[in-house]
């Protein structure tokens, strides 16, 4: 299975411009710029999308890992906080915030134990060479 993507630049790096494309036309010519990477702007940015990735990957792979285990997952939200660090230009880490709830007869403990799996086994986590941290809360 092959996933693509497409962008196209024009301009300098802070006066150009430029469009993002996925395969799936989800993002179809999406704006992205010096603006909206480094400022404030419309449009996104590689930084925004790779948080956005490895969000979906990590819930939906607590929602398989649940599934696995035993359990119906209820609803599942993840937030991917990306840490740039400006001087070096270098992605230095993803913070997860991830909260659970009206999963039936699963148990805090064995809810962040599985967050932890999906973590560490999530494609996108496994993709990326960063620290992954993450913190859980789970409302029975």
């Amino acid at each position: 299975m092959k996933r693509t993507a497409k962008a196209h630049w024009n301009g300098t790096l802070k006066d150009g411009k430029g469009q993002i494309t996925t395969q799936s036309t989800t993002l179809n010519n999406t704006q992205y710029s010096f603006k909206t990477r480094f400022e404030e702007g419309v449009g996104t940015n590689p930084e925004e999308l790779i948080a956005a990735a490895h969000a979906g990957c990590f819930t939906m792979a607590v929602g398989a890992v649940l599934t696995q285990a035993g359990f119906t997952p209820g609803d599942l939200n993840t937030e991917a906080i990306l840490d740039l660090d400006m001087q070096a230009l270098s992605i230095i880490g993803i913070h997860l915030e991830l909260t659970g709830s009206a999963i039936e007869g699963v148990t805090e403990a064995k809810f962040k134990e599985i967050a932890e799996g999906a973590k560490a086994n999530c494609i996108v986590s496994k993709a990326l060479s960063v620290p992954i941290t993450l913190n859980v809360t789970y409302n029975s």
